[in-house]
């Protein structure tokens, strides 16, 4: 059974112990982020490795597709908006989880956490996936001896890309490493001007292509998408970290709007330009000749090196602060190594970047940015269970999630499938 926070009260005592402080503290001064650093940290976080695989989901779908982008982002940022309403219900809410346990008590918390660990954890299967589709890419026929055995390609890149970020996991403070992964709004825009640049400048040129609906594949497309938008687990935390937080609506729509616009330029410009033989990421259609597309494929491969540990943090720590592992540093290394070591081998298991996104979209995105939040709030809000346009609304969203994740993870899982 997993327990989250070792010495973190429960809502119950500390309501107990705010009534009994109800004599008025002198008012301190308020601290926070700023609106402008609060919209920094929630591009980062809405910012990853999804915009390589937009101009292939594009191709997915078709033309008509790329209305479903903006219908999920819309959906996205309305249920990240009602994150924030289930926050103005009580005080002591700080982040996700705590949304979930004030909801449905601690099995609630540990249903979202779980959620939140899962897609941590095959985010971080991506991050090595990646590394090793686009190192074969700029060192083709690669090899490596390792204990006589000879290891090629992308399983050698995925091998080495772990040896690389294993040091870093094992940090207990990764400061340094937040600043420069918060480099993923800058590495987003960079990509999608070298996607511009190869093709407008490096004569790759941009071509009609006439498929305007592809239904077989609208199911990978749509997945797709939902990835995009699944930084719903972090938007509680900015939100209470702000000086403030009745700016935080706003923050959301800066957020959801430029990076849609970023999202929706690098899947026009993908498929116009490789069309129907776009693959997973689209710095693998790039032509490897050409300076522009070093550039974009050594922009790719630096934030996931950099995020890798970032992003398996909250797991580690989650199984550290149980009893048994608490305040032991050889341990704590052991676990930090297991995991790692768990990582590369589902990387080399599943090597298909698209499909484990689409199935991380359809499965876990859809879920934790798309029902819980609805399901939080009427359960936390007893006068939006009154019929009504945002019930209305709300079982709209319940209903589009449900059938996105029971169709998506299905045909992602049997696509993952077919290619073992």
């Amino acid at each position: 059974m997993w327990v989250y926070e070792c010495h973190k009260m429960d809502f119950t005592k500390a309501e107990k112990l705010e009534s009994q402080n109800e004599v008025q503290q002198p008012q301190q001064p308020t601290k926070g982020t700023s609106f402008f650093r609060t919209c920094f940290n929630g591009l980062n976080a809405l910012s990853g490795v999804g915009i390589l695989s937009l101009p292939y989901a594009l191709a997915q779908g078709g033309w008509l597709s790329l209305f479903l982008l903006f219908l999920v982002a819309v959906l996205c940022w309305y249920t990240g908006l009602l994150l924030r309403r289930c926050m103005d219900t009580h005080p002591l809410i700080k982040t996700y989880p705590d949304i979930g346990e004030r909801a449905f008590g601690y099995k609630g918390r540990a249903v979202v956490s779980v959620f939140m660990y899962v897609e941590l954890y095959l985010v971080a299967v991506e991050f090595l996936i990646l590394e090793g589709d686009n190192l074969d890419k700029l060192f083709p026929n690669t090899a490596f001896k390792v204990a006589g055995m000879k290891i090629r390609g992308k399983q050698a890149f995925v091998m080495l890309t772990s040896l690389i970020v294993l040091p870093t996991t094992w940090l207990k403070s990764l400061a340094l490493l937040a600043y420069v992964s918060a480099g993923g709004v800058l590495a987003s825009f960079i990509l999608v001007i070298c996607i511009f640049w190869v093709g407008a400048v490096d004569k790759v040129g941009f071509h009609e292509n006439d498929l305007d609906l592809n239904w077989r594949g609208m199911p990978i497309a749509i997945s797709m998408f939902a990835f995009c938008y699944c930084g719903h687990a972090v938007f509680p935390t900015l939100c209470s970290s702000m000086k403030d937080r009745s700016k935080f609506s706003k923050v959301l729509l800066v957020c959801f709007i430029t990076s849609t616009i970023n999202y929706g330029s690098m899947a026009v410009m993908g498929y116009l330009m490789f069309g129907e033989h776009l693959k997973s990421q689209v710095t693998l259609n790039l032509p490897i000749k050409k300076m522009t597309t070093k550039i974009a494929i050594y922009t790719t491969l630096i934030n996931p090196l950099t995020k890798y540990a970032i992003i398996t943090a909250p797991i580690t720590t989650a199984i550290e602060e149980t009893s048994l592992f608490c305040n032991s540093r050889s341990l704590s290394i052991l676990i930090r190594t297991a995991l790692v070591s768990s990582t590369v081998i589902v990387a080399l298991t599943i090597p298909f970047f698209g499909y484990v996104m689409a199935f991380i979209g359809s499965f876990l995105s859809v879920t934790a940015s798309m029902l819980l939040p609805c399901l939080c709030y009427l359960k936390l809000n007893k006068a939006a269970r009154k019929m009504g346009l945002e019930l209305i609304i709300i079982v709209a969203i319940l209903v589009a999630g449900l059938f996105i994740g029971v169709v998506g993870t299905f045909t992602s899982i049997k696509q993952i499938v077919k290619h073992l």
